[in-house]
């Protein structure tokens, strides 16, 4: 049985002997051949040769082609920054001081932006690892691309019922053109990544983007592809209606208890994918930490089936390819991992990272702690929002990111007592945890600390 059959066995719900293992190597896969981030995301020739190397390496039963949530968004207007060690980040919106829906005319088509490079990287990875490797097709979610093209207006257009169904309406129209597209190239498995549906209640999710998910995962059934609902952040409170949407399988990033989480997708019979933690253990921690969080995460779970092992997200840039080469050989050989982890003992390194004396200081401290918002969809979002308060207050209150991805700040979350990214803290004190507020809801808690 080929590792591709093993995965759509799971997606079908038979039984199978071994877990399946999707690495989630976006710009990772230019690390393999030294190649940067812009590099792989631009050029066909180093994309597929790059995820050849993946192939190869980490003996995947699945792959993505790409992982940018930006392609839509760049097609549609909006201006990227690009760096070398991080997908695009999208840096402007077209809508954002227009309350319009874009006209249907402007959907993508296969020789917009870098579709032409996605494209034909699909179709070369199709005839050379088609027949043994599932191939995923990454797109933008409805909500998600409606941000893009909004900005953070969004979570104030709430209020807005009718303009913001016209707009997702609208995005729902380009995530079925790009499942098309990408179905038509020869991908098996389209993933819809949303990380913003995190960032809303359920209460939201069932009056705004219930019917689009609905509607989107029939129209990729229909035209003969598999789902996944990608999501980012603390979206516990949403799983359920996640699933209620019907996707075939759900994925999650560390955010989420995944044993807690399954019980739910197991009720609605969905595949859950995920959660290895993407700077702590895969690119802080050893070939150990690696197979030991593996192996405990099959421990935990217990009944392993409709389960898939992947990365929580995007495997960060420099993971070390030794920490994914051990994942790998703990999902695919469990009992050797086992006997190599009979002494294994955790490393702790302790980084000294002084935390401020909260109440000496002179105007309020405004701390977000994010995976990193050049990379994390949802993190850009909440970081724009702060920087759009430290605009409005000026001199009066200091701002500051703290990146999970620099290895001192594991330390600094753990003596700060933070659990969920992305947070914002004032002044030492938890103001909002994995959820954007809105500018205003901003305002009041950083007005609230002046007193």
């Amino acid at each position: 049985m080929t590792p591709k059959q093993i995965l759509l066995d799971v997606l079908n719900h038979k039984k199978v002997g071994v877990l399946p293992w999707v690495p989630f190597a976006g710009v990772h896969a230019g690390k393999l051949v030294g190649y940067n981030a812009t590099e792989v995301l631009t050029n066909k020739d180093k994309l597929v040769k790059s995820l050849l190397e993946v192939n190869k390496l980490y003996k995947p039963n699945g792959q993505p082609i790409i992982f940018d949530l930006q392609l839509e968004a760049e097609i549609l207007g909006c201006e990227l920054f690009f760096s070398d060690n991080y997908p695009p980040a999208v840096k402007s919106h077209p809508l954002e001081n227009v309350e319009t829906i874009p006209c249907e005319c402007n959907l993508p088509t296969a020789t917009d932006g870098r579709l032409p490079v996605v494209l034909s990287a699909m179709k070369e990875m199709k005839e050379k690892v088609g027949n043994t490797t599932a191939l995923y097709g990454l797109i933008c979610g409805p909500f998600t691309l409606a941000l893009h093209l909004r900005g953070t207006n969004i979570f104030m257009d709430m209020n807005n019922e009718e303009y913001i169904k016209s707009l997702l309406e609208y995005c729902l129209k380009v995530s079925e053109r790009m499942s098309d597209l990408f179905i038509e190239a020869g991908m098996d498995i389209i993933a819809v990544v949303d990380p913003l549906v995190s960032q809303i209640s359920p209460a939201n999710f069932e009056k705004f983007l219930d019917i689009p998910f609905s509607n989107l995962f029939k129209h990729i059934k229909a035209n003969g592809a598999y789902s996944s609902f990608f999501v980012c952040g603390d979206a516990t409170k949403n799983i359920e209606v996640m699933c209620k949407t019907k996707p075939n399988s759900i994925s999650v990033d560390e955010n989420i208890d995944l044993v807690e989480a399954k019980k739910i997708t197991d009720k609605y019979n969905i595949i859950l994918s995920g959660n290895i933690p993407l700077t702590s253990t895969m690119l802080h921690g050893t070939q150990e930490d690696n197979m030991k969080y593996v192996i405990d995460l099959i421990d935990r779970i217990g009944d392993t089936s409709n389960l898939i092992i992947a990365p929580g997200c995007d495997m960060p840039y420099d993971t070390p390819i030794e920490n994914a080469i051990a994942i790998t050989q703990a999902v695919t050989q469990p009992e050797i991992a086992r006997k190599i982890l009979e002494n294994y003992k955790a490393v702790t390194t302790d980084i000294y990272n002084k935390v401020p004396d909260y109440t000496s200081l002179e105007k309020p401290l405004i701390e977000v702690c994010t995976l990193d918002s050049t990379s994390c969809a949802a993190c850009t979002y909440m970081m724009a929002t702060v920087n759009q308060a430290k605009e409005d207050y000026g001199d009066t209150i200091d701002v500051i990111e703290h990146k999970f991805t620099l290895k001192e700040n594991i330390a600094r979350f753990k003596k700060m007592g933070v659990t969920n990214l992305p947070s914002i803290y004032i002044n030492g004190e938890l103001a909002f945890s994995s959820i954007i507020p809105s500018i205003n809801e901003l305002h009041q808690a950083i007005d609230k600390a002046f007193n």
